[in-house]
């Protein structure tokens, strides 16, 4: 199999999750397959209704479940496919994961022509704090900057 029909292979998959989970009632349409050395190690859609969880995106499940299936929080290496291209979240949630490369099948502006709209995200995000609709407001920098200071100092630390 040639590489353009094995990567259709692992968005169809994406795809037809993203449709039959959505169908089942698991919440929106949108479903996600990680793959690492030609075979799918997670599978992830959109939770969000079903769990009663903002963050259970199809992205950021098949994250989660790649990570524990691998026994790391690193999943370099590996390719995503999933059937929209990723919100703010699950794009963050991407580049922490160190994910080497991505497959999105529909576009953002897809997704808000069916009331999936993130734009307001990315405008924000372009906004000063004190502009933000969240009202974000700094308490307590130095106590906190302990936290930091020890784990500075911490010989053992994981870092990533």
């Amino acid at each position: 199999m040639n590489k353009r029909d094995q990567h259709s292979v692992f968005m169809r998959q994406a795809i037809d999750l993203s449709i039959n989970k959505m169908l089942a009632g698991d919440g929106g349409p949108f479903g996600t397959v990680i793959v690492k050395d030609g075979e799918i190690i997670s599978r992830g859609w959109n939770q969000v209704s079903s769990l009663n969880d903002p963050t259970a995106h199809a992205e950021m499940t098949a994250i989660r479940a790649a990570c524990q299936h691998v026994g790391h929080f690193e999943l370099t290496g590996c390719v995503l496919y999933t059937s929209c291209e990723p919100c703010p979240m699950c794009m963050g949630g991407v580049y922490w994961s160190g994910i080497t490369t991505l497959y999105y099948a529909t576009t953002k502006n897809d997704a808000s022509a069916i009331g999936f709209d993130d734009r307001f995200i990315y405008e924000e995000f372009e906004k000063p704090i004190a502009d933000r609709k969240l009202t974000a407001v700094q308490l307590m920098r130095e106590e906190a900057l302990h936290a930091f200071n020890l784990w500075q100092k911490k010989e053992d630390k994981i870092l990533y």
